[in-house]
């Protein structure tokens, strides 16, 4: 079966989705195209997908009959309609992160999702399809004992004059809080933030670097750098230490060079460079599951849990040094 998709949104990540269903995977084909730049979607569908018909509104895509699955790919605040219209039509939603703009949004969502019955939405946390992510969870599974701690590191060559301190959490750290969730199968208890001196590369409205110190439910500590004016290069770095041993998560794939008196790596500087294979798996992993008019893979549970993750941290970016709780409600059967 050959899976019908419309894709909302054809900026950057919605045309590299779209190129992806197009050109590299198969089992699927995009048939509608929505942006509220109607020109932008015009443009998408000339370049893309010829045969795709193009919609005013995401809503009409959605409602549409040779649609059988959604992709969402607009801007974030747009998120939470577009997957609940999906839901409410019964139809597969992949949704790039965030799922919602806040907790509340998520948990509508989920709300929404459970009434029907069904998993209908799978969220774009892409790292759990990483090849190196999941090398480094079969050895944290299997061979260095129980997990203590995490060291890990977020890096940015450089952020533009838009991104603020807050957005360190809800659109950098947002990628741990979920990988490390899925790579412990633990979840949080506790959020705590501190800066240390701040970079002279950062601008006055954004605080970097700042560390983030999270408590799992099991007693795991892991602390994150995130230092998104770092200037040599887009750097993800994760360190399990168990009782019996420690795992990396392995560097990016480099030929490493002697050349000028010196030997060197090159470092990415590009996160979608970074993970670029973790998109294709991520994708073949929903046309595999909207053919059977499923979802599988992060779960909207996983986008809500995100979102009250983030929500404590940016209070803990707030109140510097205080320790903050994150609560979870239950947890539905649907997500078990």
């Amino acid at each position: 079966m050959t899976v019908r998709v419309g894709v909302i949104g054809t900026g950057m990540i919605g045309r590299d989705h779209t190129r992806r269903l197009q050109q590299v995977l198969a089992g699927a084909h995009v048939v509608a195209l929505a942006d509220y730049s109607f020109d932008a979607a015009r443009a998408a569908q000339a370049d893309l997908a010829p045969e795709a018909t193009v919609y005013a509104t995401g809503e009409e895509l959605i409602a549409a009959a040779d649609v059988d699955a959604i992709l969402v790919t607009s801007t974030g605040s747009t998120h939470e309609a577009y997957v609940l219209a999906a839901i409410a039509a019964g139809k597969p939603c992949f949704c790039e992160k965030p799922l919602a703009t806040t907790a509340e949004g998520a948990k509508r969502i989920v709300d929404a999702e459970v009434a029907h019955g069904t998993r209908l939405v799978q969220v774009g946390f892409m790292r759990r399809y990483d090849a190196g992510y999941r090398m480094l969870k079969e050895v944290v599974d299997t061979q260095i004992g129980t997990p203590l701690m995490v060291h890990a590191a977020h890096r940015n060559p450089s952020v533009p004059e838009a991104y603020l301190t807050p957005m360190a959490i809800h659109d950098t750290l947002i990628h741990e809080i979920d990988v490390l969730r899925w790579l412990l199968d633990d979840d949080y208890v506790s959020a705590q933030v501190v800066f240390p001196r701040a970079s002279s590369k950062a601008h006055a409205k954004l605080r970097d670097p700042q560390v983030v110190l999270l408590e799992t439910a099991k007693g795991v500590r892991i602390d994150v750098e995130v230092f998104v004016n770092c200037t040599y290069g887009y750097d993800i770095q994760c360190q399990v230490v168990g009782e019996e041993g420690l795992a990396n998560l392995p560097e990016p794939m480099a030929i490493t060079k002697r050349l000028g008196a010196e030997l060197k790596n090159d470092i990415l500087t590009d996160w979608k460079d970074r993970f670029v294979a973790s998109y294709d798996v991520e994708l073949k992993d929903f046309i595999a599951a909207a053919q059977a008019g499923t979802a599988s893979g992060p779960s909207a549970w996983d986008g809500y849990v995100a979102a009250i993750t983030s929500d404590a941290c940016v209070t803990a970016q707030d109140n510097e040094g205080t320790i903050i709780p994150i609560t979870l409600p239950t947890r539905p059967a649907l997500y078990n």
